[in-house]
């Protein structure tokens, strides 16, 4: 199974920390590591990994982790990177055919999540994403997640971070098709920023776009100061156990 790992952006609020996020050191393991790690443990065997703001470093970070843990790993420059996530999809498109996962570089989660969302029937959804119905869940940033409105059959109703009614939060995990690309390339055309959720929110306008409950299953958004160092407690605890 091929996986995107979007890892272009400025990570911009955790600047006081990083020059890059995904170099964010975590129990001394840079943050993207943690992430290819956990997708090979659940199933993930080829990476693409989108980079942009400091791409270089990035790059030869992942060409020295895969030497060292055999993991194929391929780099893919993203020139548009200051424009919203979805060219950072469109930019590993023409890379992927078929299903692949799609994650975030900054996004920690269990290993048991993604396996969960290999084994889960997809019933011709164009995308699926892993969503937390938790919304009282102490890992969450909820200023700043991406909210869903999840409807009849598990099927994504509305999708964004302004949302008024919603019942579960965006984790950043997806099982996606080239369906996805192709409707982010829509909204691009149509006028729209291009980002990933316009993407996901045409993709359910369609009825094309299902979800799966993370459960019990953890996962965190390193996304500011407050947030890693709770990712921090989190691995902590990971390795102990």
């Amino acid at each position: 199974m091929k996986c995107v790992v979007l890892a272009a952006g400025f990570g911009s609020r955790l600047k006081e920390v990083a020059d890059s996020k995904p170099l964010v050191p975590i129990g001394g393991v840079p943050l993207i590591e943690h992430v290819l790690r956990r997708a090979a443990a659940a199933g993930a065997t080829q990476f693409l990994v989108v980079t942009g703001h400091e791409g270089d470093r990035l790059e030869a970070y992942l060409g020295n982790l895969e030497a060292r843990f055999g993991l194929t790993i391929e780099a893919v420059r993203c020139v548009e990177y200051d424009r919203p996530n979805g060219f950072s999809v469109l930019a590993a498109a023409s890379r992927v055919e078929g299903p692949y996962l799609l994650l975030m570089a900054d996004h920690l989660f269990d290993p048991q999540v993604v396996k969960s969302l290999l084994d889960a029937p997809q019933a011709g959804a164009g995308v699926t994403l892993v969503v937390d119905r938790d919304l009282a869940g102490p890992l969450l940033d909820l200023d700043d997640a991406t909210k869903v409105q999840v409807g009849e059959g598990g099927r994504i109703v509305r999708i964004g971070k302004s949302l008024a009614r919603y019942d579960a939060i965006d984790t950043g995990i997806f099982l996606a098709t080239p369906a996805l690309a192709d409707a982010i390339r829509a909204v691009v055309a149509e006028g729209g920023a291009g980002s990933l959720s316009e993407g996901v929110q045409r993709l359910a306008d369609a009825g094309q776009a299902a979800t799966l409950d993370i459960g019990a299953d953890r996962w965190i958004d390193v996304d500011n100061a407050h947030m890693l160092r709770l990712a921090e407690a989190l691995v902590s605890d990971r390795s102990a156990g």
